[in-house]
């Protein structure tokens, strides 16, 4: 970044990224937990460009800080990558619906972080300076262009994003639950990812859902 980006680190071990940041050029605000970060961000003093959040923490965790981020106009358009030990693809799917804009799995690598933060931080400055919403370049998606989803492939899509596993969206929609999972796979093909909560992801950043 041509600029020195503010990022909110909240995390209850956060020594290894608050030494490692700003030798990369970042302004570090360390809370170490959800309660900590609310008040920072409730100061109206502090602006950051980015947030990074770990899902498990004392007190108040990562999802329900998550949920208060976004429910203040004031602080819910700030881009939020979430840290998380647990790869569980619902919870990463419904931590979407709530307003992550990133996931990375714990543990993960230096590149690979700086990568997404920087990603984010172009995403949001493009949006600032455009004043208009930027389709998001995706470090899963490929260059292949992206097919049309059929009605029913939309309406699998959707029950996934309400956090519905293959069993359940087969009841709602009175089908296999192999059906469910051929529909799956079409979508998969189709959005060029490999796993749900990428199609969600992508389908969330396009408006297909």
């Amino acid at each position: 970044m041509s600029s020195i980006a503010k990022i909110l680190l909240v995390d209850d071990n956060p020594k290894y990224l608050k030494d490692v940041l700003p030798t990369y050029g970042y302004d570090i605000t360390v809370a170490t937990d959800g309660i900590q970060a609310l008040k920072v961000l409730g100061n109206h003093e502090n602006q950051f460009d980015l947030i990074l959040l770990d899902v498990m923490m004392p007190n108040m965790d990562g999802w329900t800080t998550l949920k208060a981020i976004r429910e203040n106009n004031n602080r819910k358009a700030i881009p939020i990558i979430m840290l998380t030990a647990q790869d569980k693809e619902q919870q990463q799917i419904s931590g979407l619906k709530f307003g992550a804009d990133d996931y990375i799995i714990k543990p993960f690598t230096l590149p690979n972080l700086l990568a997404r933060i920087e990603a984010l931080l172009r995403r949001s400055n493009w949006k600032t300076e455009n004043n208009q919403t930027i389709p998001a370049s995706l470090s899963f998606a490929s260059d292949d262009p992206i097919d049309t989803l059929t009605t029913r492939e939309i309406e699998v899509l959707s029950l996934v994003a309400q956090g519905s596993n293959n069993q359940e969206i087969a009841e709602k929609l009175f089908v296999r639950e192999v059906t469910i999972k051929t529909h799956l796979n079409n979508i998969f093909k189709k959005l060029n990812v490999s796993n749900r909560t990428q199609a969600v992801l992508l389908a969330m950043q396009l408006k297909i859902i």
